[in-house]
This record gives structure tokens, C-alpha cells and sequence, in this order.
């Protein structure tokens, strides 16, 4: 291996990258490339899909960022000032670089998001260790201060990275796009390169797979930008060589700087992540005064309300909650079931609707004992084992229904009581489905509506075709087949449209989803925000795998009516 692609934007540099992870991967084992990087615009979010992707091919996953970087500090936002802010890539060697990228990636959405998430230099000094520095695109610091005909202060910033980063863990990135400005910038390189001994390395932009795929990326930023694609005035890249080269074409671009490829393999040995599935990372139940031990309080929380719910206290009843009482200690989970029997308690005094169960959490008499359910398992026949089953050892999955009214107030609670930094929501991505993407391609190619409109119509909808793709439809629907055979406009309309099909759009805040974790959420997972809401960077199913406790807290409307309904009457 003597060539890796270190700069690449995948599909969740949202509406701009267009590297398809699983594609991506695939081309670059095609290259004969035995490692790639992942450098999402300011984001993390693809991360452990990429990781996982690259594992399944036996490639090497590097984990990476281009971060936005502050020109004053993150917290100032005045536009004349503040606006301009600097790309630099990350890359983490290992856990503690990793750790220290989630950390920074979460700071710069909230602490210092402005236009972009952004940080700055003293988040960068505080937060180096673990990381290495490349100094970006024509956007980074030490190209733009090139370009601007200020060589002192570019060498000034080079250096300044290098003493940030160390002697390995900084370098120069030459790149080659056929854009005007790349031969001024490179020679600015080489020059700082040559007077001060920072490393150079050649990257190539990645922004799509193959030279034709130029297309359709612009089509993807006209959508981002609310644009069409014949807009002068929009903003486009200039060049179609945004693509994953092979290791022939990158050593012909830079055939006087060998070294400089040879220093992409050398980053990418250096780099080493690994992620850990399936192992819990719980968090622990704060226990009220004068309770030092969370089984012996759990014990008698289970007891007071056994006794409530069964005044009689019948000896089965009795065998069966030991039973699961000694399961859910075995498995780990006493502080899980304290946690939600407390903020379902919370809920409860302070007149917050709650539902009266849902799943298989009523089939046990610990969550009815607990208060978590009101449903009494043994009325009904109901099997613990649905719920909980030592067979098969995954997260007990407890989803409740709250008044969607004050559904927030049970998760201010949560806040209060854990710590703000150890609570999230969890984020989800709007993706392109096969009719609303006809319906973006078609604004960005500028189509009539009424003509785009048509088209998507064709696309079968009902209950049968909720998640039905462009091929399917293509099949499915003959009128559909006959426009797209018939006109050669609106082939490359549904073409562009498939290659965008499934993309994420847009980043949202998960409808019920709750993580809580023992340390800060930012040690485990990167963070956002959406609107006020902070949110994990990795989707519900990514955050279940790396063991974090996600809880449902469901909004819904029933209990509000019947709520108001009582209320009235």
C-alpha cells in the first residue's frame, strides 16, 4: 500500500458529498487501495457505517473530520469577522484521538455553531493528543493566507499547527484539481515545506466516485442551495476531478513529490481505531440519601410494591418476581429499572399522564412491582421471557407513553437529575425517497411543476409501496417506463434521481429517542444540534450496538385527550 485517500466526503457531508459509503468502500478495494478515510464537513455521522463497511471489505477505516475552524475564537459571531472560517482534516490515531475528535465535533455544534459548526485554536491545543493535522483545500488557513499574497503569515500558521500537533502529526496537503489557484497554492506549500521541514502529503478532494459523477454531486448542491442547475450565480465546483483516483493517476499528478504519496500510507499506519459492539456502557442510578447499595434499594423497591399490588401475597407470584429479580441483577440491569421506576415516579407525582404499558415490558411483574407498568402480568398470562431472556442477551427495551404535551418535562427532569452533558435526544436523517427525489432533481434540473409533478405521480404509492425504489417503480409502473424510454429530458431526470435515491437529506431530532450514559454523552458518541435540541451524531440503531442505553419517551396524543377529557368533565 503506497496511496490513501485521506480527504474523502461521503454522502453525510449532507446534500454535498456523494461517496455512497458501501460504494466507496468497494471502489477503493477496486483501486487496489487497502485503507480510506472518512472527512465529513464538520460532522461525524457516518462514522460507524463507514467503519463497519470498511471491515466488511477489508479495508482500513480511517475516522476522520474537515472541521471548521473559528479565525477568532468560537464563541464570536459577527458576520464581518466570523463569517470565514478555515477547513482543517483531522484524523485520529487511536481511542484517545478519537475521544478528543468526538469532544471538539461536539463543542463546534454547541458552543460554537455559527453558519457552520466551528471551533478554534484553544479548543485545538486543549484537544491535539491522539490527532493528526492536514491543512485542507483552498478553504484551509495556510492556502487561503497563500492566496491572499500573505506567504509570512501562511508559514506562521504552518508552524503553529506543527507545534499543535508535533513533529508527525501535521502536514502540508498539495492538491491538483485543474482549478486555477492549485499551482500558486502548491508552490506556497513546497516552499513552507522546504524552509521549515513540514511534511507534505498529496490528497484529492473526494467528493464523488467517478469523473461522471460530477454531475450529479452539482445536481445534489443546486438541491442543497435551493438552486438550479443553470443559476449563474450559484455557487458550483469548477472542476471534475473531485473524484477517488487510483494511486497511477495521484503519482502522475505529483511525480516530483514521491514522497509526498508515500506520506499517505505513513498516516494511514499510524492510524488506529477500533470500536467495541455489544458491550453495555449503563449509566448509574443516582440512589437517595442514605441508600449506599443500588441492589439492596432496588430489593426493596421491589418489595414495597409487591406487597401493594398483592396484599395477599401469594407464594407463586412471590417465586416468579425472586425469579426476575435474580435475572435482571444477573444481566447487569438493576440500575436500568431504577432509572425508569424514578423518572416514571417523577411523572406520576407530578401529574404527567403516563401510559399504562406498552410491549413486552407488561409481562413483568418487577415493572409492575416498580410502577413502571400498570398492567398486571399475571392477569393476563404474560411471559417475562419476552421481555427479558437470558438466551439472548440484548437491552431491555422499555417504551413509554407520555402526555405529548409535557413529554419535555419528564426529560428536563432527567437532565436535572443525571447532568444536562449526560443526556441526549438522538438523531434521525430524512432520506430521499423515489418520488421526493424526482421532485428535488427536478426543481434543480428546472423542470415546469406541473411536468415534475406528473412524473413523481407515476411512482405507485399506497401501504404496498411505502418504501418502493426507482427501479421497482420502473418495473411496476408502465407509465412511468414510458415517459423515461420516450424522452430523453426525463431519463436524465430519473437517472439522477436514482443516484440520489436513499441519500440522507436532512438531519432531524428522533421522535422519542432518549440516550443517558455514566460519563459526558461527548465521551462515547459525537453530539449536535438541531434546532435547541442536542442530539447524538450516530442514529438510534448505531447507538444500541455500541451499548448505550437508549429509552423511548413516546409523546402521545391519546393521553392528552383523555387528560383535557377528564378535565372537563
Amino acid at each position: 500500500m503506497s496511496f490513501v485517500h485521506l480527504h474523502v466526503h461521503t454522502e453525510y457531508s449532507l446534500l454535498d458529498g456523494a461517496c455512497r459509503i458501501p460504494l466507496l468502500v468497494k471502489r477503493v478495494k477496486e483501486l487496489g487501495q487497502s485503507a480510506v478515510a472518512i472527512t465529513d464537513h464538520g460532522v461525524m455521522y457516518g462514522v460507524v457505517d463507514f467503519y463497519k463497511a470498511c471491515k466488511a471489505e477489508g479495508v482500513k477505516p480511517i475516522i476522520g473530520c474537515e472541521v471548521y475552524v473559528a479565525p477568532r475564537k468560537r464563541t464570536d459571531k459577527v458576520h464581518e469577522y466570523d463569517a470565514a472560517m478555515y477547513h482543517l482534516i483531522l484524523l485520529c490515531r487511536n481511542e484517545v484521538g478519537y475521544r478528543n475528535l468526538c469532544f471538539l465535533d461536539s463543542a463546534a455544534f454547541t458552543e460554537g455553531f455559527y453558519i457552520r459548526p466551528r471551533i478554534d485554536k484553544e479548543l485545538l491545543r486543549q484537544h491535539a493528543e491522539g490527532l493528526i493535522a492536514l491543512s485542507a483545500c483552498q478553504s484551509g488557513e495556510v492556502p487561503r493566507k497563500l492566496l491572499a499574497g500573505d506567504y509570512e503569515g501562511a508559514k506562521a500558521a504552518a508552524l503553529e499547527m506543527r507545534a499543535l500537533f508535533g513533529e508527525d502529526g501535521y502536514y502540508l496537503e498539495l492538491q491538483d484539481h485543474k482549478l486555477p489557484n492549485d499551482p500558486a497554492i502548491n508552490q506556497g506549500l513546497i516552499r513552507i515545506h522546504q524552509e521549515t521541514g513540514i511534511p507534505l502529503v498529496v490528497t484529492n478532494d473526494a467528493h464523488y466516485l467517478r469523473r461522471e459523477d460530477a454531475e450529479m454531486q452539482d445536481t445534489l448542491m443546486c438541491i442543497q442551495m435551493g438552486k438550479t442547475v443553470d443559476d449563474p450565480g450559484r455557487m458550483r465546483m469548477e472542476t471534475q476531478e473531485l473524484y477517488v483516483k487510483s494511486e497511477e493517476e495521484m503519482r502522475a499528478l505529483f511525480s516530483d513529490w514521491p514522497e509526498a504519496v508515500e506520506n499517505t500510507a505513513r498516516i494511514a499506519d499510524a492510524c488506529q481505531v477500533e470500536f467495541e459492539f455489544g458491550k453495555y456502557h449503563l449509566p448509574e442510578f443516582k440512589l437517595p440519601e442514605g441508600y449506599t447499595d443500588g441492589d439492596a434499594y432496588f430489593e426493596k423497591l421491589c418489595l414495597d410494591g409487591f406487597r401493594r399490588r398483592y396484599p395477599e401475597e401469594p407464594e407463586d407470584y412471590r417465586r416468579q418476581l425472586q425469579y426476575e429479580m435474580d435475572m435482571i441483577r444477573k444481566m447487569g440491569f438493576v440500575d436500568y429499572f431504577l432509572i425508569v421506576s424514578d423518572f416514571i415516579g417523577y411523572a406520576k407525582r407530578k401529574g404527567i399522564p403516563v401510559g399504562p404499558g406498552r410491549g413486552s415490558a407488561a409481562g413483568s411483574i418487577v415493572s409492575y412491582c416498580l410502577n413502571i407498568t400498570d398492567v398486571d402480568p399475571t392477569k393476563y398470562g404474560l411471559y417475562f421471557e419476552r421481555f427479558l431472556n437470558p438466551e439472548r442477551v440484548t437491552m431491555p427495551d422499555i417504551d413509554i407513553d407520555f402526555c405529548i404535551r409535557r413529554r419535555q418535562e419528564v426529560i428536563d427532569y432527567v437532565c436535572r437529575k443525571y447532568g444536562s452533558d449526560h443526556v441526549a435526544q438522538i438523531v434521525t436523517f430524512g432520506t430521499m425517497a423515489a418520488r421526493g427525489a424526482i421532485r428535488d432533481v427536478g426543481r434543480a434540473l428546472n423542470f415546469p411543476y406541473a411536468e415534475v409533478d406528473n412524473i413523481a405521480k407515476q411512482v405507485p404509492s399506497g401501504p404496498n409501496n411505502l418504501h418502493i425504489t426507482l427501479d421497482e417503480a420502473l418495473k411496476l409502473s408502465k407509465p412511468l417506463r414510458e415517459l423515461y424510454e420516450g424522452d430523453t429530458r426525463v431519463k436524465t431526470l430519473i437517472d439522477t434521481a436514482r443516484s440520489i435515491e436513499g441519500m440522507p437529506r436532512h438531519a432531524s431530532t428522533h421522535a422519542a429517542g432518549v440516550v443517558i450514559t455514566r460519563l459526558p454523552v461527548a465521551d462515547y458518541v459525537p453530539l449536535a444540534k438541531n434546532d435547541e435540541s442536542v442530539v447524538t451524531q450516530y442514529t438510534m440503531t448505531t447507538l444500541e450496538e455500541l451499548g448505550l442505553l437508549k429509552m423511548d419517551f413516546l409523546g402521545l396524543r391519546n393521553l392528552t385527550v383523555l387528560d383535557d377529557t377528564v378535565r372537563m368533565v
